[in-house]
Protein backbone atom coordinates (compact mmCIF):
# COMPACT_ATOMS: atom_id res chain seq x y z
CA UNK A 1 0.00 0.00 0.00
CA UNK A 2 1.35 3.37 -1.08
CA UNK A 3 0.93 6.82 1.28
CA UNK A 4 -1.75 8.20 -1.06
CA UNK A 5 -3.50 4.86 -1.10
CA UNK A 6 -3.69 5.27 2.57
CA UNK A 7 -4.63 8.59 2.47
CA UNK A 8 -7.54 7.85 0.24
CA UNK A 9 -8.64 5.36 2.71
CA UNK A 10 -8.60 6.72 5.59
CA UNK A 11 -10.52 10.44 4.39
CA UNK A 12 -13.17 7.68 2.91
CA UNK A 13 -14.08 7.41 6.79
CA UNK A 14 -15.51 9.15 9.72
CA UNK A 15 -15.02 7.37 12.71
CA UNK A 16 -12.58 4.88 13.79
CA UNK A 17 -12.72 2.60 17.10
CA UNK A 18 -9.59 3.85 19.61
CA UNK A 19 -8.12 1.80 21.58
CA UNK A 20 -6.27 2.48 25.27
CA UNK A 21 -4.94 1.33 28.54
CA UNK A 22 -5.60 2.68 31.77
CA UNK A 23 -2.14 3.85 33.87
CA UNK A 24 -3.61 0.20 35.93
CA UNK A 25 -3.65 -2.05 32.89
CA UNK A 26 -7.26 -1.87 31.85
CA UNK A 27 -8.07 -2.09 28.17
CA UNK A 28 -10.58 0.72 26.97
CA UNK A 29 -12.49 1.57 23.91
CA UNK A 30 -13.80 4.84 22.21
CA UNK A 31 -15.63 5.68 19.25
CA UNK A 32 -14.33 8.90 18.16
CA UNK A 33 -14.89 10.75 15.03
CA UNK A 34 -11.58 11.59 12.98
CA UNK A 35 -9.50 13.85 10.83
CA UNK A 36 -6.44 13.19 8.75
CA UNK A 37 -3.63 15.97 7.94
CA UNK A 38 -1.90 15.59 5.08
CA UNK A 39 1.16 14.88 7.27
CA UNK A 40 -0.86 11.50 8.16
CA UNK A 41 -1.88 12.66 11.40
CA UNK A 42 -5.25 10.98 13.19
CA UNK A 43 -7.07 14.76 14.35
CA UNK A 44 -9.71 14.69 17.40
CA UNK A 45 -11.46 16.82 19.89
CA UNK A 46 -12.77 15.15 23.31
CA UNK A 47 -13.05 16.93 26.36
CA UNK A 48 -9.76 17.13 28.58
CA UNK A 49 -12.08 15.01 31.66
CA UNK A 50 -12.87 12.32 29.89
CA UNK A 51 -11.87 8.64 30.83
CA UNK A 52 -10.13 8.11 26.87
CA UNK A 53 -8.24 11.94 27.02
CA UNK A 54 -6.72 11.33 30.82
CA UNK A 55 -5.85 7.57 29.74
CA UNK A 56 -3.76 9.33 26.83
CA UNK A 57 -2.03 12.05 28.89
CA UNK A 58 -1.05 8.62 31.13
CA UNK A 59 0.33 6.63 28.11
CA UNK A 60 -0.13 8.13 24.87
CA UNK A 61 0.26 5.00 23.16
CA UNK A 62 -3.01 4.63 21.08
CA UNK A 63 -4.33 2.11 18.26
CA UNK A 64 -6.70 3.23 16.37
CA UNK A 65 -9.23 0.61 13.59
CA UNK A 66 -10.43 2.27 10.94
CA UNK A 67 -13.21 0.85 8.39
CA UNK A 68 -14.47 -2.03 8.97
CA UNK A 69 -17.23 -2.77 5.93
CA UNK A 70 -16.36 -4.21 3.64
CA UNK A 71 -14.53 -6.05 5.57
CA UNK A 72 -11.35 -3.99 4.73
CA UNK A 73 -10.23 -2.52 7.62
CA UNK A 74 -6.48 -0.33 8.53
CA UNK A 75 -4.81 -0.44 12.10
CA UNK A 76 -2.98 2.47 13.44
CA UNK A 77 -0.80 2.41 15.95
CA UNK A 78 1.27 5.96 16.95
CA UNK A 79 1.65 7.97 19.94
CA UNK A 80 -1.10 11.06 20.70
CA UNK A 81 0.10 14.60 21.60
CA UNK A 82 -2.39 17.82 22.57
CA UNK A 83 -0.42 20.13 20.26
CA UNK A 84 -0.18 24.02 21.15
CA UNK A 85 0.50 27.60 19.61
CA UNK A 86 0.52 27.33 15.17
CA UNK A 87 0.82 23.25 15.66
CA UNK A 88 -2.94 23.92 17.52
CA UNK A 89 -4.05 25.79 15.13
CA UNK A 90 -2.65 23.96 11.96
CA UNK A 91 -4.62 20.47 13.37
CA UNK A 92 -7.45 22.42 14.40
CA UNK A 93 -7.98 24.10 10.47
CA UNK A 94 -7.69 20.01 9.41
CA UNK A 95 -10.42 18.98 11.92
CA UNK A 96 -12.57 21.92 10.90
CA UNK A 97 -12.65 21.12 7.64
CA UNK A 98 -14.02 17.36 8.32
CA UNK A 99 -16.34 19.12 11.34
CA UNK A 100 -17.56 22.24 10.53
CA UNK A 101 -19.66 21.79 13.69
CA UNK A 102 -15.66 21.43 15.47
CA UNK A 103 -15.82 25.42 15.77
CA UNK A 104 -18.73 25.43 17.76
CA UNK A 105 -17.44 22.81 20.52
CA UNK A 106 -14.51 25.00 21.06
CA UNK A 107 -17.17 26.88 23.87
CA UNK A 108 -17.23 23.71 25.70
CA UNK A 109 -15.57 23.55 29.00
CA UNK A 110 -12.18 21.76 28.54
CA UNK A 111 -12.55 21.21 24.86
CA UNK A 112 -9.27 19.79 23.24
CA UNK A 113 -7.70 18.80 20.40
CA UNK A 114 -5.66 15.26 20.33
CA UNK A 115 -3.09 14.53 17.30
CA UNK A 116 -2.07 10.98 16.57
CA UNK A 117 1.33 10.49 14.98
CA UNK A 118 1.07 7.00 13.42
CA UNK A 119 4.15 4.19 13.40
CA UNK A 120 2.20 1.28 12.54
CA UNK A 121 0.21 0.53 10.02
CA UNK A 122 -2.12 -2.27 9.23
CA UNK A 123 -3.69 -2.80 6.16
CA UNK A 124 -6.35 -6.26 6.07
CA UNK A 125 -8.41 -7.21 3.09
CA UNK A 126 -10.77 -9.69 3.66
CA UNK A 127 -13.09 -9.56 0.37
CA UNK A 128 -10.02 -11.19 -1.58
CA UNK A 129 -8.76 -14.61 -1.24
CA UNK A 130 -6.45 -15.02 0.15
CA UNK A 131 -6.49 -12.79 3.06
CA UNK A 132 -4.45 -9.63 2.00
CA UNK A 133 -2.78 -8.21 5.31
CA UNK A 134 0.18 -5.96 5.04
CA UNK A 135 1.96 -4.28 7.75
CA UNK A 136 4.22 -1.57 7.77
CA UNK A 137 5.73 1.17 9.17
CA UNK A 138 5.13 4.81 8.67
CA UNK A 139 8.58 5.48 7.35
CA UNK A 140 7.92 2.30 4.80
CA UNK A 141 4.85 4.03 3.90
CA UNK A 142 7.14 7.10 2.85
CA UNK A 143 9.49 5.71 0.80
CA UNK A 144 6.76 2.47 -0.77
Amino acid sequence: MKRDELMWFLRRYKLAVQATVTPDGTPQAAVVGFAVSDELEIVFDTVETTRKCLNLRADPRIALVIGWDDAITVQLEGVADFPTGPELERIQQCYFAAYPDGRDRLTWPGITHVRVRPTWVRYSDFTQDPQLVEELTVEQLTTG
